[in-house]
């Protein structure tokens, strides 16, 4: 393929990338695990967490965080985890439009081409376009384009990147050629008169190019050219040897002077016989296309010879008619020509080329009579331009009463240029809820010639003036047209880009008539969350040359031929595009099933805004006409297409559910519908890959756009969204509605592409959360590696926007929300896990259950209170004792007709009230905070904010037993207690704020039950702050962890022991902390001086850790904390709150422990040797024992059995066995 390259000063600068062409081709995007937390939950039994999320994710790759959605216009390309995780690998400052791998016709993959509205992607300045290598995660700029990039086409055959969009580069307009070995090429017909959106190769080869445009050739300057003044009264004018003379020295005299006439304060004049200099340094960019000059005549004075100089060192060519020459085209640079005929009012010269300048000098060499001068200069540009700050428009000599300009109200101040093109105004405007009438600046064009216009505003980069921070979105109204005030062209675009840059708002006619002026207004956009710094920089009006027409939308390219055919009637596909009713705006082309397929914004009178057009270049006609409405995107999956946009039915019959999104069926050819569609325009279409079920990957279609809410269908009910929904085309259902536990993700996709080898690059707002895990989850280990599950909680989905209903407790709460604590009750052959917090979930009859929640985990089935609990309470701790459930928080209502207040009794037996239930704590807003039982004892231990339990004058701490409160001792005068925790029978331990014993304040303070007094422990001073979080850290309760944050709102960690509190290294600022939790480990780790190394400790809450960001739980060894929890919450991070465990932590500590069955046979050899062992003793003992007594051996001769017979007779032995007498048996 041949195509002429750019070259000499109208080239492109591409050698900043040639050196990307030894990259090796071998590919991969690699992630890295983070090593296992090596838990050990076994003695826990079940382990639940609480707190107050959406979704909720382990920490187990690199670069994972918890993801927060942008919204401040800017994109990212990312790559999915093989957790299901989003990981970016390069921001974007704005929307990224188009993406494609590149494979060289050699082999391999070059790199993916990314293209865009953007002007940095990865820190990295690019102007619309850039190469992304997946080798090494970096991004390479494609210098040469000005503008934004809409879609991008690769082609291996011709190792050629085919690029369309709204720009400008050398001599073409909106479409280029990218070559892997030379760069930049101009397209044989340079581009199109209105921007490009979309492109795609048919089966012969061919480039297909689909837009707005109706004609080939760049875009046109006005038929009358060179009518826009550039502002010489704005730069700093000098100049090098004046003449002393009065009323001629001053180079200002020549500004703004259009008569040629001579004399002082008109003239400007050299010394006698010495050259010298003119000079101009503006404030702006600008490029020139004509130079008027007007020579002096003042006493036979005059220039003869001058040279224009591009400050600082580049002297311009110019072709001019040369007066004295019978008006002969001539050419100069070095040594330009001006006439001194007195009848040559003023002669024209013209930039060749024309380029960007902001600083010149004009040189005089020669002169006329006694030395040289001038009477006057203007300097002339095709651009129609009108800058926000006024100095910088047509000068106000300028007699046009048309003349570009612009007005403001509000607090605006003009910011230096910087690395921009031109002073701007910026307006600091404080938020939340910005007013769009707290400021404004409306453009005022100098439109001469009316005709097709494209509008652009342009937006300073935020990195010169650092606000990248501050700021937001800017909404554009523009009324161009005589009869368009009734209905204006709106428009909103961000400014948070880094680098400087355009956005189009506009294509079509404007009118030039008398009584009427174009105008653009630029105000803040409504309602914007946060305080935000405005800008406004200029517009540009540029005119579509009317002469080059033809085309309408679609316009068929061969790549083999280095001329482009302008005979479009040859092309079927062009003649296509032509048949359209004019005005066709051609939005997405893509091939599938041979066809090549087009939609977007058009009529026919056989086709609505989406035909095909088959390989024989015949039009297929959809059925029903096509769609009744735009079609934004088109996106092919199997043998489906998936049309997204604004529409609700066929164009000609009647198909239910087709709203603002669609599949057609190119087999069957018949629509038909995703559900019932969504309630808003749908601006993308993207295919993902999602774990469903099983870990078994599905292929999925995301659909993205301004929408709120995707509609009810099937007896599913509507559900909110925030522009974002997933079809899961093999089931014909939205994934929401499966009722399956998948990832939460969130954000919006604009792209994907597979690339070969590695995983597929995405661009978007896309996040993942985690795992969609409402306010609990289950926490489980196995071999050391945790994972999470459902808890069985079902939170209830709301209605609104925030999808969850939750409501923000009260401030005695620790600024609890969602599900504050938890329980899991095995005792008396229950099977109970109990949530308390702030919450509406759902029963197992799909009834509300309000704050509190008992899930019965044997049958699955969940209840809750009495509705004569108040909906508004909140549960914060939680305890059992037998049969009875102790609830406090911010608790009211009634129990059978008593007032509650702080705390309620539930018999989980008769799921009934206690009879017998405490009386009401009083005093204020009362909150239970802690419940805690006295061990081997019946006493119920309540902490928190009150003043009084039932009559009993009882502040902050009190206990029940034999059914009545007392108070413990008399020391502890108020405060707020916000954990409890018994050292052993007798020693309470009370943490929280402004615990008051006897006159002194303390965080802390112990309660002897024993002495019933209370005092402060030991270092309790050096706390900083109010204590958040308590957690024991040995068995006895005597060490212990404390966390909370200063006055500051830095947060603290520190252990007691040894009586004395140790701080531990600190958080990240800002960060909360809720919940301390000692854990078991598999592995030790190294000794240190704060915890076991068999041991760590879980800190939960809102948290930062340093270099690495928002987290809701981390684990500490004693030397450093691990990111261990991510969670999210609407749009922002979440919180984690308590771990809840069936058992309680043991603290045998460093101890190695064996097999259970080594320790059987050790204990059966133990057994063995000790039963020897008492044997061997037992025979020394008799042994000994006859050795005392005289034991002699029995002898050992041998008698006959006859020896001693004859000593008894036998009559003697047997003779009397019958007498009376005789025993019996």
């Amino acid at each position: 393929m041949r195509l002429p390259r750019f070259s000499g000063p109208e080239a492109f600068g591409f050698l900043s990338i040639l050196s990307f062409l030894s990259i090796n081709p071998t590919y991969a995007i690699n992630f890295t695990p983070v090593p296992s937390p090596n838990l050990d939950l076994s003695q826990l039994g079940r382990v639940a967490l609480t707190g107050n999320f959406d979704s909720l994710a382990l920490y187990t790759y690199q670069n994972q965080n918890a993801t927060q959605i942008s919204t401040n216009g800017s994109q990212a390309l990312s790559a999915r985890l093989p957790n299901g995780d989003f990981q970016s690998l390069a921001m974007s400052d704005g929307a990224i439009n188009a993406m494609c791998p590149f494979y060289r016709k050699t082999g391999g993959l070059y790199g993916v081409i990314i293209g865009g509205n953007f002007t940095s992607i990865g820190n990295v300045e690019v102007q619309g376009i850039a190469l992304y290598n997946v080798t090494d995660n970096s991004v390479i700029p494609l210098p040469g384009l000005n503008g934004s990039v809409n879609s991008v086409w690769c082609d291996q055959q011709t190792d050629a990147v085919f690029v369309g969009g709204d720009f400008k580069g050398s001599n073409s307009a909106n479409a280029l050629v990218w070559f892997a070995l030379t760069g930049w090429s101009n397209m044989p017909f340079q581009g199109f008169n209105a921007p490009v959106n979309a492109i795609t190769q048919a089966t012969n080869g061919n480039i297909i190019w689909g837009g707005s445009f109706t004609g080939l050739a760049n875009m046109s300057t006005p038929t009358a050219q060179d009518e826009q003044i550039v502002n010489l009264s704005s730069a700093n004018i000098s100049a090098t040897g004046s003449t002393s003379t009065a009323g001629f020295g001053d180079p200002q005299n020549i500004i703004c002077k259009t008569d040629g006439q001579d004399g002082p304060n008109s003239t400007w004049l050299l010394q006698d016989e010495t050259p010298g200099s003119f000079g101009a340094d503006f404030n702006f960019g600008f490029q020139p296309t004509k130079l008027r000059l007007w020579n002096t005549h003042q006493d036979g004075r005059g220039t003869k010879t001058w040279r224009f100089t591009n400050n600082p060192n580049s002297i311009l060519r110019f072709y001019f008619l040369d007066p004295d020459n019978n008006n002969q085209n001539s050419t100069c640079d070095q040594t330009c020509p001006l006439s001194s005929n007195p009848k040559v009012q003023f002669q024209d010269f013209y930039f060749e080329p024309s380029i960007g300048i902001n600083s010149f000098s004009i040189d005089i060499s020669d002169w006329y009579g006694s030395g040289g001068g001038l009477d006057g200069i203007e300097l002339f540009e095709n651009d129609i331009y009108a800058y926000a700050v006024s100095d910088l428009n047509e000068p106000q000599c300028e007699t046009a009463s048309s003349r570009s300009g612009a007005t403001s109200t509000g607090p605006w101040t003009v910011t230096p240029s910087g690395n921009s093109v031109a002073e701007y105004l910026t307006a600091n405007l404080t938020g939340p809820g910005v007013d769009s009438s707290s400021a404004s600046v409306t453009f005022l064009p100098d439109i001469k010639q009316a005709g097709n216009y494209t509008v652009t505003v342009y937006t300073p980069g935020c990195k010169q003036d650092n606000t990248c921070g501050q700021r937001g979105q800017a909404n554009i109204t523009g009324i161009f047209t005589a009869t368009g005030a009734a209905k204006p062209v709106q428009a909103t675009i961000f400014q948070t880009n880094d680098f400087d840059k355009y956005d189009q708002i506009y294509n079509g006619p404007v009118d030039a008539s008398d009584g009427f002026r174009p105008s653009i207004i630029l105000s803040p956009l409504d309602s914007q969350n946060s305080s935000i710094s405005l800008t406004a920089l200029r517009v540009r009006f540029q005119l579509e040359d009317p002469s080059s027409i033809g085309l309408n939308g679609l316009y068929e390219y061969d790549p083999s031929n280095v001329t482009a055919n302008t005979d479009f009637k040859r092309s079927k596909i062009d003649s296509i595009g032509v048949a359209l009713d004019q005005g066709a705006d051609v939005r997405s082309v893509v091939p599938l099933n041979g066809a090549v397929w087009v939609a977007g914004n058009f009529t026919s009178q056989n086709a609505s805004n989406i035909l095909g057009i088959a390989p024989t270049n015949d039009t297929i006609i959809l059925p029903a006409g096509g769609l009744n409405g735009g079609i934004n995107v088109l996106t092919p999956y199997s043998v489906l297409l998936f049309a997204g946009g604004s529409f609700n039915d066929t164009n000609a019959t009647h198909t239910p559910g087709l709203t603002n999104v669609a599949q057609y069926d190119t087999n069957q050819k018949t629509w038909s519908a995703l559900g019932n569609g969504v309630n808003g325009p749908v601006t993308s279409i993207v295919e993902l890959s999602m774990n469903i079920t099983e870990n078994v990957p599905e292929e999925c279609i995301t659909v993205n756009g301004p929408f709120t809410q995707v509609l009810a269908t099937d007896g599913h009910p509507a559900f909110t969204v925030d522009g974002f929904a997933i079809w899961v085309p093999e089931r014909n259902a939205w994934l929401s509605n499966l009722g399956l536990p998948t990832e939460a993700i969130g954000g919006q996709l604009t792209m994907s592409v597979n690339v070969t080898g590695s995983m597929p690059l995405l661009s978007g707002t896309i996040a993942s959360f985690g795992i969609s895990l409402s306010d609990s989850a289950e926490l489980t280990a196995s071999s050391g590696v945790p994972a999470l599950a459902p808890s069985g909680l079902k939170i209830q989905q709301g209605a609104g926007n925030t999808g969850l209903q939750k409501r923000a407790a009260n401030a005695h709460t620790a600024n609890a929300t969602g599900v504050v604590t938890g329980l899991i009750d095995t005792t008396g052959g229950r099977n109970l896990t109990i949530f308390g917090g702030h919450f509406d979930a759902q029963s197992s009859n799909g009834a509300n259950i309000s704050n509190l929640v008992i899930i019965n985990d044997a049958n699955n089935q969940s209840t809750g209170l009495p509705s004569s609990v108040d909906s508004n309470s909140t549960f914060v701790s939680l305890s059992t004792n037998g049969n009875y459930l102790y609830a406090g928080g911010v608790v009211t209502g009634d129990a059978n007709g008593t007032p509650i207040n702080g705390l309620v009794v539930w018999d989980m037996a008769s799921s009934t009230f206690n009879s017998s239930s405490p009386p009401a704590l009083g005093g204020g807003t009362v909150s239970v905070n802690a419940i805690a039982t006295r061990p081997n004892t019946e006493e119920l231990y309540v902490g928190g904010v009150f003043d009084f339990a039932g009559n009993l004058g009882c502040p902050t701490v009190c206990f029940f037993t034999g059914g009545q409160w007392s108070r413990p001792g008399t020391d502890l005068n108020g405060g707020n207690v916000t954990g409890m925790l018994w050292q052993g029978n007798n020693n309470l331990l009370a943490v929280g704020s402004g615990l008051t014993v006897g006159t002194q304040q303390s965080s802390v303070a112990a309660y002897d039950a024993a002495g019933q007094s209370w005092s402060i422990p030991n270092g309790a001073s050096n706390i900083p702050g109010p204590i958040s979080a308590l957690s024991p850290a040995s068995s006895d309760g005597s060490s212990y962890w404390v966390a909370g944050q200063d006055p500051h709102a830095n947060p603290f960690l520190m252990l007691y022991s040894n009586n004395n509190f140790q701080p531990a290294p600190a958080l990240g600022a800002q960060s909360y902390i809720r919940g301390l939790s000692v854990l078991s480990l598999t592995q030790q780790h190294a000794s240190n001086n704060f915890i076991d190394p068999s041991l760590t400790l879980l800190v939960t809450g809102n948290l930062v850790l340093p270099d690495f960001g928002n987290c809701s739980g981390v684990l500490f060894d004693g030397n450093n904390y691990t990111a261990f929890l991510l969670s999210n919450e609407g749009d922002g991070p979440g919180s984690v709150g308590q771990v809840v465990a069936e058992q309680p932590q043991s603290f045998n500590t460093s101890v190695s422990h064996l097999a259970l069955g080594y320790v059987v046979l050790i204990a059966l050899a133990i057994a063995l040797a000790i039963i020897f062992l008492l044997m061997a003793l037992g025979l020394l003992i008799e042994r000994r024992r006859r050795r005392a007594e005289g034991y002699r051996p029995a002898p050992q001769n041998y008698f006959e059995k006859t020896a001693n017979m004859n000593r008894i007779p036998p009559e003697r032995l047997f003779g009397n066995l019958n007498a009376p007498n005789a025993p019996r048996v």
